[in-house]
């Protein structure tokens, strides 16, 4: 669902979400999530298939998060928001944002693979933990759902 704005043009409005490109994602993503990896790292193969959502502030990108559907279940992945702009609400308003579009799509199942020190953020959204922990790049996950 894009607007009369140009995809990679911010909004003038400060803190709006709106739908973005895959590729308007990927600086963030990677400067957040894998500055230690290539810039490709971040770049997923179904990013063409997702629905990306960013949050502006003063016309800066902070928050990206990437809803990839299935079905009645969606998955959604690759939640970076700037270190400048941690812990002032922007991923909190972005997330809630994606689960609101995530239902509105009828999903009824909506997942993640969280980093577990990112657990108690995704638990006050009520998504539970779910399975066994796991690591990639040496990095503590664990699958994370919600119904909805």
């Amino acid at each position: 669902m894009q607007t009369s704005l140009s995809a990679n043009k911010p909004p003038e409005n400060p803190g709006l979400i709106r739908e973005i490109t895959a590729s308007a994602t990927w600086p963030l993503r990677h400067r957040v999530l894998w500055p230690d990896q290539p810039f490709s790292y971040v770049q997923l193969p179904e990013d063409t298939e997702g629905f990306h959502y960013g949050l502006y502030w003063d016309d800066n990108l902070v928050s990206v998060i990437s809803l990839f559907l299935n079905e009645s279940e969606a998955q959604f992945r690759k939640f970076a928001t700037d270190s400048a702009y941690q812990r002032r609400g922007f991923g909190s308003q972005l997330l809630a944002h994606l689960l609101s579009e995530a239902k509105q799509k009828g999903t009824q199942r909506i997942w993640c693979n969280a980093r577990l020190q990112t657990a108690p953020f995704y638990q006050k959204f009520g998504l539970t933990l779910a399975g066994q922990p796991f690591l990639k790049e040496g990095i503590p996950y664990s699958v994370m759902e919600k119904y909805l």
